[in-house]
């Protein structure tokens, strides 16, 4: 068993901090003030248990998808694998959408029987959120976390078909085997949106001298991803380079989009910009 989890409110009084382990979200709920004290009561209840709960179940999560859908216990597990299981064409494990269904998870536990105006869970940059009729959310986008600045806004609706926002690139919290700075996608929910952006982040890819590359098995003694050579330094790339390595993630967002599987996504390399339709 790990140690406890934290939660807590900030210092704001209105946000409300989660932390196990890895894990670190921040969650806002809004509405009236019995109902947002309930909710946070409620997601930090199911939080407490959550890392437990994965790292039972480890093993199986670091595994490939296959031909047999992984057969898993616990809920947020069994998040992952539904967000995986439409993408098992490629290489890809459930770990792949872990931290887009924690985020959907504790959502889904803030907001039971509540009624709340709007609220978000971002789990270290993939956001799982709550709109009411007639509420939105308007969020930025930063291509580059080294020298951190907007690239882009997103609207989010209640009448979009949205309610996931997951962000991927080499520079992330994960390997990529690719090299986009950022990819950006807007999902049903956190977890496809989390899988999605890691996959076409994956595929903004060009063979080029700049592009330094490591197995992630000497990154990382407990990757899932093995040996397989990830991203670990892009220098400047000529702009032919940028185009193809852009128009390989792009193509790879539309056979998504055109399966239903996201919304739309934004894709950033070396100040050039990419997107999806239902762009951002």
């Amino acid at each position: 068993m790990t140690e406890a989890a934290q939660i807590a409110l900030l210092g704001d009084g209105r946000r409300l901090h989660l932390n196990h382990g890895p894990i670190d979200i921040i969650a806002l709920a809004e509405g009236e003030e019995t109902e947002v004290k309930t909710a946070y009561k409620q997601a930090g209840k199911r939080f407490a248990s959550i890392l437990d709960e994965l790292v039972a179940e480890l093993p199986r999560l670091r595994a490939p998808v296959g031909a047999k859908r992984p057969l898993l216990n616990g809920a947020v597990a069994r998040r992952m694998a539904d967000a995986v299981w439409p993408h098992r064409d490629a290489f890809v494990t459930p770990m792949v959408a872990v931290a887009g269904a924690v985020a959907d998870e504790v959502l889904a536990a803030l907001t039971a029987g509540r009624d709340l105006r709007r609220v978000y869970c971002n789990n270290g940059g993939d956001i799982a959120f709550h709109l009411a009729p007639g509420q939105s959310f308007a969020a930025g986008i930063v291509d580059d976390a080294d020298a951190p600045a907007m690239g882009a806004r997103v609207s989010l609706a209640h009448d979009m078909p949205v309610r996931g926002l997951a962000t991927s690139g080499w520079r992330g919290r994960s390997h990529s085997l690719g090299i986009a700075d950022a990819v950006t996608v807007l999902a049903a929910c956190a977890a496809e949106a989390d899988v999605a952006a890691t996959l076409i982040a994956n595929a903004v890819t060009v063979d080029h001298a700049a592009v330094e590359r490591a197995p992630a098995s000497s990154l990382s003694d407990d990757s899932d991803l093995g040996d397989m050579p990830v991203t670990v330094a892009v220098g400047d790339l000529p702009a032919e380079a940028v185009e193809l390595a852009l128009d390989a993630g792009l193509a790879r967002a539309a056979d998504m989009r055109k399966a239903g599987l996201i919304f739309s996504a934004y894709l950033s390399l070396q100040g050039r910009v990419k997107t999806a339709a239902g762009a951002v």
